[in-house]
């Protein structure tokens, strides 16, 4: 089958001009005026393309016109320029093949649904305008991270998704297990773990990070981009159980140089997808998010605002009853504070460094002051934090005193110290969660409405 995707087909249809085509795909619509039909057809392009039908052209015109919604045809027709019309170019067909018949309950027709119910058919919404606009910028964003670290020599690694540490320190980890659940061997009246699979209690990730530092420290510069998994029990718009993270780390490279590769690269990823995906942010700008445009043209036009921790507590308290959350330092900030401070006050992104190290996690560097570590979030506005990082610990002493203080036992995590015994260096990285990435870039409010298919808690389908 020689036939045209209709993407390319938008993009140079000019050149098509008074050409004899072959397109396929899915029918939006289907309008019957008894002698000439007009059919709405995608292919997984964001534009549809109007197929003219006309009775006496097309034999089997009858058993087109009684398909409905969601069927499947293959055209051959001419392709005629339209200029004064709504839509540039039609095909007038001169075959109209069935593929594929849809069924009576296809919920895709002309009513339009609201979001929570497109979230109850995962394997039909992406056909419609809005997920497909969604998903398509999904993609376009990957690939531009992808091509923004290749550009830049990082390494693509690919981390274990099974791992017997938690990177995080906050035990809300998805178990991973062959024991049978209804006759688990025991030894000492605990789970006799030695009999499981590998031999130990073992879960899936909610990081990359410290794999990933074992390869940074020979290749200089890497970054792992695959799913990563939270047992957290948060219902919430934000939250997931499975989702995926975009962690860099970079060797020879301190706090203010990760805040400037993380900027280069929120920047470069936006500006990408703006240019890529124009016809999506656009509709997306119109039905779902007024401000979505503005919003993304804000970020890539403005430097990012730098503010300490403790200048921020500051800001924040002179205006604390504003807030449902109480303000004071050493508080691990809310979305309502974080919001605050970059839609109210400085109305740009703002990466928040120096935090209390009570609130962050074992590998991240402890300043001088003994109080504070060397990490840095990125919130930017209408989402709060988009990305969390820092330089981290390399000194082996200090690290080594930090996790006793947590309960870390050092021979869980021998393996990853070997990088601060085998030429240690200065190094630092970050975590971008990418359906929040998405969010940013569509507007969406949901992270359930990013995912194709979303696992939060109680509810997962697929």
């Amino acid at each position: 089958m020689n036939r045209i995707e209709i993407k390319d087909l938008n993009k140079n249809y000019e050149k098509f001009g008074n050409q004899t085509v072959t397109i396929c795909g899915w029918a939006r619509t289907i309008r019957d005026s008894k002698n000439i039909a007009f059919v709405s057809l995608n292919d997984g392009a964001f534009k549809c393309v109007q197929v003219v039908v006309e009775r006496d052209k097309v034999a089997n015109y009858d058993e087109v016109v009684k398909q409905i919604s969601g069927a499947s045809f293959c055209v051959t027709g001419k392709l005629v320029l339209t200029p004064e019309a709504q839509q540039p170019f039609e095909i007038n067909a001169e075959e109209v093949k069935v593929l594929g018949e849809s069924s009576a309950d296809y919920p895709l027709q002309k009513k339009r649904h609201t979001i929570e119910f497109l979230r109850t058919i995962p394997t039909i919404r992406a056909r419609g305008n809005l997920f497909n606009a969604v998903f398509r910028i999904r993609s376009t964003a990957a690939y531009a991270i992808h091509k923004f670290f290749q550009e830049r020599n990082f390494v693509y690694i690919h981390t274990p998704i099974i791992t017997a540490n938690d990177c995080e320190g906050a035990g809300e980890m998805f178990q991973v297990t062959t024991l049978d659940m209804d006759n688990l061997p025991k030894k000492d009246g605990k789970v006799d773990y030695s009999q499981d699979f590998f031999g130990k209690k073992v879960s899936l990730t909610v990081s990359g990070q410290l794999h990933e530092e074992t390869l940074t420290h020979a290749f200089g510069k890497t970054y792992t981009f695959g799913p990563t998994f939270r047992a957290e029990n948060s219902n919430t718009s934000r939250h997931a159980a499975e989702f995926w993270m975009m962690e860099p780390e970079m060797c020879f490279t301190d706090i203010d140089g990760l805040m400037d590769n993380e900027e280069e690269m929120v920047k470069y990823v936006i500006s990408y997808v703006m240019k890529e995906c124009h016809d999506e942010l656009e509709f997306l700008n119109k039905f779902v998010d007024t401000g979505l445009l503005d919003r993304l043209e804000n970020i890539v036009s403005n430097n990012f605002v730098r503010l300490d921790y403790t200048d921020a507590i500051k800001e924040l308290e002179k205006v604390k009853d504003k807030f449902v959350f109480p303000v004071s330092w050493g508080i691990d900030l809310q979305s309502e504070h974080e919001r605050y401070l970059t839609e109210v006050v400085y109305k740009k992104p703002v990466f928040l460094k120096n935090y209390p190290k009570e609130i962050k996690a074992f590998y991240m560097r402890q300043n001088d002051d003994g109080k504070t570590v060397a990490a840095v979030d990125l919130l930017v506005p209408g989402i709060g934090e988009l990305i969390g990082g820092s330089q981290r610990e390399e000194r082996l002493d200090v690290l080594l005193g930090r996790m006793k203080e947590l309960g870390l036992k050092e021979e869980d995590y021998s393996w990853y110290l070997d990088t601060r015994r085998f030429g240690t260096n200065i190094h630092s990285g970050y975590g971008l969660g990418f359906e929040r990435m998405v969010m940013y870039l569509t507007g969406i409010s949901n992270i359930r409405d990013v995912e194709i298919f979303p696992r939060t808690v109680g509810s997962i389908q697929g």
